[in-house]
């Protein structure tokens, strides 16, 4: 018997967590509507949360059997979905700041690092200089060598989204924001680009 936070993907036929799927709702004139938070009304179907997932189940008309009959699907489904992922972790990236749990800057994030400050992820720019972050790196390794990493936004846009310029390393402390963060970079992670050679 599935629990109340499992679901099955209309791709794989598998049951998971709600944390490692994404809900799709289905609108008026039978649209699917990306649903990130799980809160639309109406009807829903669920889909692992991977790129290669959603992709797959546009192609295969998985929708349409979940939903028993033709729907109309946005153009580019994964691409809504990844945007919605990438807001998400951003808005909650500034909810933490304002909560005093998200430590910005060199300085600020090596003293995060410590046992003592309880650190449940860092955030690092992808275009960050390679010294700076090879001494966050060091100093994890020692202090908390198992911290989740994101590396998925530059510089730009994490300051855009904390009111600040050129923030480079992050540091967030446990807490209902990190909860969320962890989540939702789980899921982000499927949309990470392939690699070369591997197959769309």
């Amino acid at each position: 018997m599935k629990s109340p936070r499992e679901r099955r993907c209309v791709v794989t036929g598998e049951t998971a967590h709600e944390d490692r799927l994404l809900r799709v709702a289905l609108g008026p004139d039978r649209q699917i509507v990306p649903d990130l938070a799980a809160k639309l009304p109406g009807r829903g179907a669920w889909v692992s949360a991977s790129r290669e997932a959603i992709e797959t189940a546009v192609r295969k008309k998985a929708f349409f059997r979940a939903f028993d009959g033709p729907v109309e699907v946005p153009e580019d489904l994964a691409g809504l979905f990844e945007s919605q992922l990438r807001n998400a972790i951003l808005s909650a990236l500034g909810l933490a700041r304002r909560a005093g749990r998200l430590a910005i800057g060199y300085d600020a994030a090596r003293l995060a690092l410590k046992p003592s400050a309880r650190p449940a992820a860092r955030i690092e720019a992808s275009d960050g200089a390679s010294d700076g972050r090879r001494k966050v790196d060091a100093l994890a390794f020692h202090t908390a060598p198992d911290l989740p990493v994101l590396e998925m936004f530059d510089a730009e846009t994490l300051g855009s989204a904390l009111g600040r310029s050129g923030v480079v390393h992050l540091v967030l402390a446990e807490g209902p924001e990190a909860r969320r963060v962890l989540v939702l970079m789980g899921k982000l992670a499927g949309f990470a680009p392939r690699q070369d050679g591997q197959k769309a």
